[in-house]
């Protein structure tokens, strides 16, 4: 009973699910299809990786000169994370053929930054092939994610149990299942001509996995807590 509780009073959880309602609501009335639930899970994960360089910043070290590592991990993952989404943005869009989009365009920032270049060129082009509906659905995204953000990481204090070079892969993993489920999911509604059905399997397929990887990652948190 304990257990049922604290779930129905977890703020953050319960923010998540209600984020992910809403590409139900999309599919069910805005006629979203498999383009539109796909691209929005990937802008997803610009949020994602936005909340994880706020985690790396805010992440507690055990002496002061420890802040300078920071000062190498949090653009070197800005840099390679940045490069992974817009390599995999540039797949979503191709494979749906949503406009001519060349990631490499005009590309002139210097060195590894020209991965930030690629991952904007990217955005941009998602963001203009967005229905309205769907930068709301964006932005609860964000908002959810924040409030995960501010609730388990500032105020319960994850953020003095973290450790940088964990925080460096861990989005990385939850990208890898979650598009890999929701990709296959989506070659299987183009392939069958996107029935609302399978749309929604997809959708409650990605939202129980959110679910997964939210309780399993806090309570990997609470159990170093209690053992402390």
């Amino acid at each position: 009973m304990d257990y049922k509780k604290e779930y129905l009073t977890n703020i953050p959880l319960i923010a998540l699910i209600a984020a992910n309602l809403i590409p139900f609501w999309g599919v069910l009335f805005w006629g979203w299809d498999a383009f539109h639930v796909v691209l929005l899970y990937w802008s997803e994960n610009i949020v994602v990786g936005f909340y994880n360089v706020l985690k790396m910043v805010f992440a507690k070290v055990s002496k002061p000169v420890e802040h300078l590592g920071k000062l190498f991990l949090i653009p070197f993952f800005t840099i390679h994370y940045g490069g992974f989404c817009a390599v995999h943005g540039f797949f979503v869009l191709m494979l749906f053929s949503k406009g001519n989009v060349d990631f490499m365009d005009n590309i002139s920032w210097p060195c590894f930054f020209v991965f930030l270049q690629m991952l904007l060129n990217v955005i941009k082009q998602a963001y203009s092939v967005m229905p309205t509906a769907m930068r709301y659905a964006m932005g609860a995204l964000f908002l959810s994610h924040g409030v995960s953000f501010v609730y388990n990481y500032l105020i319960k204090g994850e953020y003095a149990k973290v450790e940088l070079n964990k925080l460096m892969g861990s989005p990385y993993a939850r990208i890898v299942i979650m598009h890999l489920a929701v990709l296959f999911g989506a070659f299987l509604t183009m392939a069958l001509g996107s029935p609302v059905g399978i749309l929604i399997i997809l959708v409650g397929l990605k939202t129980y996995l959110d679910v997964i990887f939210h309780l399993r990652q806090h309570k990997k948190h609470q159990a170093k807590t209690a053992s402390v």
